[in-house]
């Protein structure tokens, strides 16, 4: 629990017992005060002063809650025409999806046309949970869970390629590139947080085969490494943004900087400039050749602490955006570090943000899922979901997705909201429900140009859209009839084929007109 979130409970729990311990008091001298002589008046003080004292406390708590919204302009530092390069068309085939968040801005919007309704490809159960999203390349999905294991499914028919198996655990998504996977992990399981002397490392596999290249060893890496040419840039548990040159097979170390606390976000990248927010609530921006500091910016203090940025920034329209433990989400200026807006989204923001057609979208644990605007920060729209959001959203055709977390466990401070599982499809300009699925934990999808990928609890599934799919059906069909060896068999099997179609056919536009009527 961060210093502020626990100075938080002190101060609330310290006024509610100095008012409940004032008012016994004060019971106490107004039942006794007749009886007990000259004692009264040190009885009297002592309730006055908890009673005063409880209040003052509540007070201090109640202005520490209070949000602090900064509303911004929606020209300053705004860049409109700044938006993340497209990828070539070669690497979208071959890298559909490299590393988490999509592009080195970790936006999470994709270019792929992919629209519910679905129909269900194949599906794969893994041991233990499923956190940090897949990576997609070579018609392959790469995919970690909690137990330390790494899985490489064929992307088209769900068949297990290979795994290995690591005896550390794994919170972040790998990174992709060039036949290799970089992948980052933390210390040895159980994996007790803040143990002492723990260590980390990044691990190069061959994509292929799952073989280990090389090991780079740090403190434990939660942070999903990023890839930018030849330079792989990730931050870790003890304190450091390092910078790892992996040109040639011997990789070599270009710089690493320190900052003032651990490092569990992702680091994002946009001109020349790291970004990355640390657990002491800092943001910095570092040159991404040499490390050195461009600027600090730093999110709002509470109660003399601030929380910690969890998730990964977003770069967009020359403005940083990233989401705090405190609720906020904020943007900076991605140049100058200034605050150019701030906004309270809820409860607790560990969702990394999606940034599309200049809207922010991010969830919070108390259930809301919000769209801001890019320039101000005001809400455009606002969906109540049935349980709280922990994951990143993905946005595609116009489309965002992103998951409900279902039951929170553990006793927080704020609220929470526990309910069901679930991945939403909601239209990305109104808020709208566009599409359900029955599971979903973290941060849930990913894509390439044919397929949607979900990662549940502890599976992961291959999605289609239900169009594609008959036609996938009836290309398979008539193979099936070019097989046949006679040629009247053959025939007849083409026609049944094509039957069947025009059936459909008919069939979808009665339907279709049904519902116009209903309407």
């Amino acid at each position: 629990m961060p210093l502020a979130a626990s100075l938080e409970r002190a101060v609330t729990d310290s006024a509610e017992l100095l008012l409940a311990a004032g008012a016994v008091l004060a019971l106490a001298y107004a039942l006794v005060r007749s009886r007990i002589g000259i004692l009264q008046w040190p009885l009297l003080g002592a309730s006055l002063l908890a009673l005063g004292m409880g209040t003052a406390l509540g007070g201090w708590a109640w202005h520490e809650k209070q949000p602090r919204n900064v509303v911004g302009s929606a020209t300053k530092e705004f860049v409109p025409t700044e938006k993340p390069k497209k990828r070539p068309r070669k690497e979208l085939t071959e890298e559909p999806w490299p590393f988490y968040g999509y592009n080195v801005g970790r936006t999470r919007f994709a270019p792929f046309k992919l629209r519910p309704p679905y129909a269900g490809l194949w599906s794969v159960k893994t041991k233990g949970s499923l956190e940090p999203p897949p990576v997609v390349a070579y018609g392959r999905v790469f995919i970690s869970s909690s137990r330390g294991i790494l899985y490489a499914i064929d992307a088209r028919i769900g068949k297990m390629i290979w795994k290995r198996q690591f005896s550390r655990c794994m919170a972040g998504s790998p990174a992709v590139a060039r036949g290799t996977l970089y992948v980052p992990l933390m210390h040895r399981r159980p994996c007790a947080k803040n143990a002492a002397g723990a260590d980390g490392l990044i691990a190069a596999l061959d994509a292929k085969t799952g073989r280990t290249k090389w090991r780079f060893r740090s403190g434990p890496i939660e942070s999903a490494p990023l890839l930018v040419g030849r330079i792989l840039y990730f931050g870790s548990w003890d304190h450091k943004v390092y910078a790892l040159n992996v040109r040639r097979r011997r990789h070599r170390l270009v710089w690493s900087r320190e900052t003032d606390a651990q490092i569990t976000a992702a680091v994002a990248y946009a001109n020349n400039t790291v970004y990355v927010g640390t657990s002491g609530g800092r943001v910095y921006a570092l040159n991404a050749r040499t490390g050195q500091q461009r600027w600090r910016a730093e999110s709002f203090a509470r109660f003399g602490r601030r929380e910690y940025f969890y998730a990964a920034p977003a770069v967009a329209y020359g403005r940083v955006y990233l989401g705090n433990t405190d609720g906020t989400v904020y943007a900076y200026g991605a140049t100058t570090g200034h605050l150019l807006w701030a906004r309270q989204a809820g409860t607790y923001v560990y969702s990394a943000p999606a940034v599309w057609k200049k809207m922010v979208f991010v969830g919070t644990w108390d259930g809301y899922f919000s769209a801001l605007d890019a320039r101000t920060g005001n809400f455009r729209w606002r969906y109540t979901a049935p349980a709280g959001v922990m994951g990143a959203p993905t946005v595609l055709d116009g489309i965002v997705y992103f998951s409900t977390f279902g039951r929170f466990s553990q006793r927080h401070l704020r609220r929470v909201k526990s309910g069901p599982r679930g991945t939403f499809g909601l239209n990305a300009r109104n808020g709208g429900v566009v599409w359900h699925f029955h599971d979903g934990h973290y941060s849930p999808v990913v894509a390439d140009s044919r397929r949607i990928y979900i990662a549940g609890q502890r599976k992961i599934y291959a999605l289609i859209p239900r169009a594609r799919l008959k036609k996938i059906l009836r290309w398979r069909a008539l193979a099936a009839c070019d097989r046949l060896k006679r040629v009247k068999a053959r025939h007849r099997c083409v026609q049944k084929v094509r039957q069947r179609g025009k059936a459909a056919q008919r069939h979808r536009v009665v339907h279709k007109k049904k519902r116009k009527k209903m309407q």
